[in-house]
C-alpha cells in the first residue's frame, strides 16, 4: 500500500507548474477549490443503487421512528419471525439491528413492488452501508462506498480568533482539531492574536460526489510574533504522524489536557476548601469543566489499570503510561466502548465522557497525575520529548518534507480586512 507521501511525490510537479489553484481564507472571504484528486479508494464499483441495478429492482425507503419495532415492519413485509431472529443473531458481529437509530432511513429491495423484500439496506455513516439479505443463510455484509480523497489548501489571517476565522470560511471543526493537533507542541491555540496567519494542506473526502469529511492535515504552517511554525505529515510502514522540519514529533509525549474547549475550574491545590465536605482538603488534581458528554482523551499511550466506580470518584479510568507516569480521569458519565482493565490505549483516544458521577457539584473531569507513585501538578511538569525519527529514516523524511513545503510556500498570502479595503479604494 502506498503512503500519502508517495502521492505527494506524484503531484509535486503539477503543483509547482502552477496548474493548481489554492484557496485563500480569512474572516471575510471564502473561495474553496479542489486542488487535485491524488488517491481514490474503491472496494466495489457501484454504478447503481446499493449494488442493485435500478431497472431490475424496486426500492422502498422508510424513516426510523422513535419506539419503532423493526421486527413488526419486517413481519408486515412478509419476512417470517424465524428469519428475523437469524438476521438479528448474524448481525451482531457486523452491525446489529439494535444499532439502527431513530431519524435515519433503511431501504427494502424487492424483485417486484408487490413481492416481499429480498434485502434490507442501512447506512450507518457516509462511508459504508450494510446489506441484510433475506435468503437461506440470512447473509449480512458491510460494503465500503467508493471514496475519493482530494488535496486542498487554505490560508487565513486571524481577525478575532482562530475558530472564527476558520468557521466563517466554512472550514470544518474537524479540520480545526486536526490543525491544532498537528501544531500542538509549537503553538498555543488558546492565545492566538490578531494578525497571526495559518497555511494548510489537507485532505477532503468525497463519497457519491458529496464532501463528507476531512482526512489528514498533510502540511501546516502557523505564523505568530515568534515566527513560523511547521508540521508535516510523514507515513510509512513503521512511522506515521506529524513532525517538525527536523523530524521531531510535533506532539509531546503527553497532552496538556484530557478534554478540548474546556476551562480549568479548580487547580492542583494543597490547601483547597472542599465545596461539598466544607473543610480544607488538598486537591491533588486539576478540574476541567466541560459540557456533559464531552469526550475525554488519554493524554498518552498506555494500558488501562482500572475502569471502575467508587462513591467519591464516580466512574473513573486510571492509565499506566510507563514506569514513571500514571494518569486518572474522574467523574465520568460513562466509559468509551472497549475501555476496561488491560485495554491498550493510544494518545488522544477517547476513553470516556464528561459527567458528574461520584462526589461532584457539576460536569467536569478531575484529572490526576502520578510521577514515581506520587501525585503531582502535571501543568508544572517538564515532560521528556518524544523520540525523533532515526537517522536512517531522515533522508526519506526530508524528501517528503520538501515536497509538502513546496506546496505550502505556493499558497497565496491571506489578506486582512483592512488590506482589502485599501485595495478597493485604490
Amino acid at each position: 500500500m502506498r503512503s500519502k507521501n508517495n502521492y505527494l511525490l506524484d503531484i509535486t510537479i503539477v503543483v509547482l507548474s502552477g496548474i493548481i489553484a489554492s484557496v485563500t481564507l480569512s474572516s471575510f472571504n471564502s473561495d474553496h477549490s479542489t486542488l487535485v484528486n491524488y488517491s481514490t479508494e474503491t472496494t466495489q464499483k457501484i454504478t447503481d443503487k446499493f449494488g442493485f441495478e435500478t431497472e431490475k429492482y424496486h426500492f422502498d425507503s422508510y424513516q426510523i421512528e422513535q419506539n419503532m419495532y423493526l421486527s413488526d415492519v419486517l413481519l408486515y413485509e412478509g419476512i417470517d419471525f424465524k428469519q428475523i431472529v437469524e438476521i438479528e443473531n448474524n448481525s451482531k458481529d457486523i452491525f446489529s439491528l439494535r444499532n439502527f437509530k431513530a431519524g435515519k432511513e433503511f431501504t427494502l429491495v424487492r424483485n417486484d413492488e408487490c413481492e416481499s423484500p429480498i434485502c434490507m439496506i442501512y447506512e450507518p455513516d457516509h462511508y459504508t452501508y450494510i446489506q441484510y439479505f433475506f435468503n437461506e443463510k440470512s447473509t449480512i455484509q458491510k460494503v465500503n462506498k467508493p471514496k475519493e480523497v482530494c488535496l486542498e489548501s487554505a490560508s487565513g489571517i486571524i481577525e478575532g480568533s482562530l475558530w472564527d476565522a476558520m468557521i466563517s470560511n466554512d472550514l470544518s471543526p474537524a479540520l480545526i482539531d486536526k490543525m491544532e493537533d498537528a501544531l500542538s507542541s509549537a503553538v498555543d491555540f488558546y492565545h492566538t492574536k490578531k494578525g497571526d496567519k495559518f497555511y494548510l494542506l489537507f485532505e477532503e473526502i468525497y463519497v457519491d460526489g458529496k464532501k463528507v469529511g476531512v482526512g489528514d492535515v498533510l502540511g501546516a504552517s502557523y505564523e505568530d510574533q515568534r515566527g513560523k511554525h511547521f508540521a508535516v505529515y510523514y507515513e510509512n510502514e513503521k512511522y506515521g504522524g506529524h513532525y517538525d522540519l527536523e523530524g521531531h514529533p510535533t506532539k509531546s509525549q503527553f497532552l496538556r489536557a484530557p478534554v478540548k474547549y474546556s476551562r480549568i475550574s479548580s487547580r492542583y491545590n494543597l490547601a483547597r476548601f472542599h465545596p461539598i465536605k466544607k473543610r480544607t482538603i488538598p486537591h491533588l488534581g486539576t478540574d476541567y469543566a466541560a459540557p456533559h458528554g464531552t469526550p475525554i482523551f488519554a493524554v498518552a499511550d498506555g494500558f488501562v489499570e482500572k475502569a471502575s466506580y467508587t462513591r467519591n470518584n464516580g466512574k473513573y479510568v486510571k492509565i499506566k503510561h510507563d514506569k514513571t507516569y500514571q494518569s486518572q480521569y474522574l467523574h465520568m458519565s460513562g466509559f468509551a466502548k472497549g475501555i476496561k482493565s488491560g485495554t491498550k490505549v493510544k494518545q488522544g483516544q477517547v476513553i470516556g465522557y464528561v459527567g458528574k458521577t461520584g462526589l461532584a457539584t457539576g460536569n467536569h473531569v478531575c484529572f490526576r497525575f502520578w510521577k514515581n507513585g506520587r501525585q503531582i501538578n502535571h501543568l508544572r511538569e517538564n515532560f521528556p520529548p518524544a523520540d525523533p525519527l532515526p537517522e536512517n529514516e531522515l533522508d526519506l523524511f526530508f524528501q517528503a518534507r520538501d515536497d509538502i513545503l513546496d506546496i505550502l510556500y505556493d499558497i497565496p498570502e491571506p489578506r486582512s480586512i483592512s488590506n482589502q479595503e485599501v485595495q478597493i479604494a485604490e
